[in-house]
């Protein structure tokens, strides 16, 4: 037996002998295969390719902002924060705020209302548009009205809660318009059955 097969069985008893290895989870961040950050980039640009020059005449458009948005819903999807460069927008599932086919406010409700307004004062916001909406179910007629009320009644807390003559408000009921989910399902109706209060971001 040569010295080099020795070794190699004596390799294999003591891995043998230690058993199988500890499995261990690494705790820094991981990216999917082929989105890693490349040290270099991925095409050799010729900076005096003439295709990449105007055309005489030509002179490049004004340069803009991109809107970026940011959503944030709660786990439970009962209320749902979007943010965009320019506006803030709260959506409250009706379920949170009123009672089946009903406008009246409870008292649960109020609380989270009062949050928004907080917000609102944060923002310094005095234009503000609350926004009644309901899933496709029953007549479009009907979602309509509901919607409204609904909206009247949310604006009334704010109302009370923000007390500045210096506020104007928009309030419509849009009833079935405008889902934002799928209403062949109950999940899609839950979220499309909302009150949304809109409003400017402030000055940063």
């Amino acid at each position: 037996m040569t010295h080099t097969r020795l070794l190699l069985i004596g390799t294999l008893a003591t891995l043998l002998a230690a058993g199988p290895a500890a499995a261990y989870a690494d705790d820094g961040p991981s990216v999917p295969p082929g989105t890693e950050a490349s040290a270099s980039a991925p095409v050799e640009l010729d900076p005096n390719d003439p295709d990449l020059k105007l055309p005489d005449g030509a002179t490049l458009a004004e340069p803009k902002v991109l809107d970026i948005k940011s959503v944030v819903e709660d786990q439970s999807g009962d209320e749902r924060r979007e943010d965009t460069n320019t506006n803030v927008t709260f959506a409250l599932q009706a379920e949170v705020l009123f009672g089946k086919d009903s406008a009246k406010i409870s008292a649960q409700a109020r609380s989270r209302i009062s949050v928004i307004a907080d917000e609102i004062k944060t923002q310094n916001a005095t234009r503000i548009r609350v926004f009644g909406f309901t899933d496709n179910l029953g007549s479009s007629a009907h979602g309509d009205v509901l919607s409204r009320k609904r909206a009247n009644a949310v604006h009334g807390i704010l109302e009370q809660e923000l007390s500045d003559a210096n506020i104007t408000y928009e309030v419509r009921g849009y009833g079935e318009d405008y889902p934002i989910a799928d209403n062949s399902t109950e999940e899609g109706r839950k979220k499309n059955r909302r009150v949304e209060i809109s409003f400017p971001r402030g000055a940063s």
